[in-house]
């Protein structure tokens, strides 16, 4: 679960790179604009990736074993 939020909340922000430096909404481009119902639900997706990734801030760092 934390992998995929993770690369969830990846993804944000490297459509947020692209809107702020070329003014480019990838996400808006592949899946039909901004309204669009599947747009609409990667951003919803995105945002709760994000929310969900704040508890990684208050987790005790164990050591893994890979």
């Amino acid at each position: 679960m934390d992998r995929l939020a993770l690369s969830l909340v990846i993804i944000g922000a490297l459509n947020w790179g692209l809107i702020g430096l070329f003014q480019f909404d990838l996400v808006a481009a592949l899946f039909g604009g901004q309204q669009s119902i599947l747009s609409r639900i990667v951003y919803s997706l995105v945002g709760v990736a994000g929310a969900y990734c704040i508890t990684l801030l208050f987790r005790e760092r164990t050591a893994s074993k890979e």
